[in-house]
């Protein structure tokens, strides 16, 4: 396994996430920053993303590759939204924002 490393020669990580809004709309995506990623979801930021108002980060995983963290998301596209929310409620059951403290 190849891994990738930072400036301080700590361990990159990679995670896999799921932002939602009150219409329980869902967005997956990969980031080797999530804490900077979702706040440029919750700000608008992202151009596809502005338009639905995603405020919640309901559902996220960690890797150390980026292979491992774009093959978990490309798996989690291939869901149905049925099995999409199923992972989501087996680990975030009341869907809160895990990006809050």
């Amino acid at each position: 396994m190849s891994y990738h490393w930072n400036r301080d020669w700590t361990r990159k990580q990679f995670h896999v996430y799921i932002m939602s809004n009150r219409s329980m709309t869902l967005y997956t995506g990969v980031t080797n920053d999530l804490a900077r990623r979702v706040a440029q979801h919750k700000h608008g930021a992202c151009a596809f993303t502005s338009r639905y108002h995603f405020d919640r980060l309901v559902f996220y995983e960690t890797f150390d590759s980026i292979l491992d963290a774009i093959a978990a998301e490309k798996a989690i596209k291939g869901k149905t939204r049925a099995k999409k929310i199923a992972l989501i409620k087996s680990l975030n059951p009341t869907w809160r924002d895990l990006s809050s403290p």
